[in-house]
């Protein structure tokens, strides 16, 4: 069994442990962006490229033949890779390109929710480039201004229709301060792509279920919490992700049985409707990206794929081979039977260098992780290289996240917490991700907004 792995990040680092610990023992081959030492370590066969050289990756699977192909990010499922390597008769866990826009094009995801009868949608619009005339630009802006101004009150969420590496969000009071900021923006993206969505802010709280598909089969993994801001207490800019947590219940503490069983039903109707609108079955991870408001589940975004840190955490409680999980969603053999994870609760905290995300003044300095870790515990390294010497160096993005499992979220985050003070050189973390107190606040919150509704 051979085992094309096209990723990058710590994300790539746990696809490549969970595949590497298959029965199956498989042969990992792995396209990377990076020198990533967590998967030089496992992999048999190593190829430093950019993702979206398709050619070069067509080159490798024809001289190296693997039997089943992976893919992480965003940019190259959204690219197509899956067809390409389809085409090569390779089966793949991932969706082909027009499965793939339910992350690629928020405008598809939303329009594709409306037209299925899907109702967990805000309030939006799509406005596309199509004026002609200065007149008709200018009866294009003002048509947006009255959406956000009246409409939406001046509470609104402005979205880059095309994948922008997470980046393509803007939220009114967060990074828009005003109807004029939010249209500047609107602007700029219609300008770049062609397209804008402008939708209602949600007032609520977030969390993430992913599911694994193959068509209409879809079977859901553990409930799971992000946190974007930089610092402690929800401050700072946004990033990529600074932890997360499960709890063992595969819940989460602020959610009901019904908020989770609303999640996954969105997430079954959506794996159909992209059956229904693209005549073929969605086949890789489905990850829904959602927030319980006042009144019930609302779908801020979908992604086509695993998300970082979120497999950080589900990967480790994943007890059945993943192996086998990944050959049953190419061949339409995926069952409830097939996944079982672990009753446990994880925390996931992120090492980064002390400027990230604003700077990158660290780039290049030295980093040094714990040598021994327990065994309720995993470190999966991200934009981090090593030297000759096998010294570890900072990249200028999040360096490793560091994941603490036990039998509560509070017996995981002192397992995290412990080994993130022992991380030697300039960086840090967040040490309120997983503690009572932050998720007393996520609890309260919910409580609040839905006794008002009440």
């Amino acid at each position: 069994m051979k085992i094309l792995l096209v990723t990058s990040s710590a994300r790539g680092h746990a696809l490549a442990e969970a595949l590497h610990r298959s029965p199956q023992k498989p042969e990992i081959i792995s396209v990377c962006a990076n020198n990533n030492p967590g998967i030089r370590a496992i992999a048999s066969q190593m190829h430093v490229q950019n993702l979206m050289d398709f050619e070069s990756i067509v080159r490798i699977v024809k001289e190296s033949t693997p039997d089943l192909a992976v893919i992480g990010p965003d940019d190259p499922i959204g690219g197509g890779l899956a067809d390409v390597l389809e085409e090569l008769g390779l089966p793949t866990v991932a969706p082909k390109k027009s499965l793939a826009r339910i992350e690629a094009s928020k405008g598809f995801a939303r329009n594709l929710m409306e037209k299925h009868g899907i109702k967990a949608s805000p309030k939006f619009r799509i406005f596309e480039r199509q004026a002609n005339s200065q007149r008709d630009l200018l009866e294009e802006e003002k048509e947006m201004y009255t959406f956000i101004d009246q409409e939406l009150q001046g509470n609104y969420v402005v979205k880059y229709d095309a994948l922008k590496g997470g980046k393509g969000v803007k939220v009114s009071g967060e990074h828009l301060m005003s109807v004029d900021d939010g249209m500047q923006y609107a602007l700029e993206c219609l300008n770049e792509c062609g397209r804008v969505v402008i939708e209602e802010k949600l007032i609520g709280v977030e969390f993430s279920l992913l599911s694994f598909v193959s068509g209409k089969q879809v079977v859901d993994m553990p409930a799971v919490q992000d946190h974007k801001r930089a610092f402690d207490g929800d401050t700072g800019s946004n990033t990529g992700g600074m932890g997360t947590y499960t709890d063992a219940n595969h819940a989460l503490p602020f959610l009901t049985a019904a908020d989770v069983k609303r999640a996954s039903e969105i997430n079954r109707q959506t794996a159909d409707a992209l059956l229904r609108e693209c005549g073929e079955g969605y086949k890789g991870i489905l990850y829904g990206g959602f927030i319980a408001v006042k009144d019930g589940i609302r779908v801020i975004e979908y992604n086509a794929r695993f998300g970082d840190p979120e497999a950080l955490n589900i990967l480790p409680l994943l007890s059945s081979d993943f192996v086998t999980v990944c050959q049953a969603i190419t061949t339409g053999e995926l069952t409830e039977d097939l996944v079982r994870f672990e009753k446990k609760a994880t925390v996931c905290k992120y090492i980064v260098p002390k400027s990230y995300p604003d700077k990158k003044d660290e780039k290049g300095m030295e980093v040094i992780f714990p040598s021994d870790l327990p065994d309720n515990a995993r470190l999966y390294y991200g934009d981090v290289s090593a030297d000759e010497q096998g010294r570890l160096h900072l990249g200028g993005s999040r360096t490793a996240g560091i994941v603490g499992i036990g039998n509560s979220i509070a017996e995981a985050e002192k397992v995290a917490q412990e080994i993130c003070s022992k991380v030697q050189g300039p960086i840090r973390f967040r040490s309120d991700i997983g503690t009572a107190d932050l998720i007393q606040k996520r609890s309260q919150m919910m409580e609040d907004i839905r006794s008002v509704s009440s």
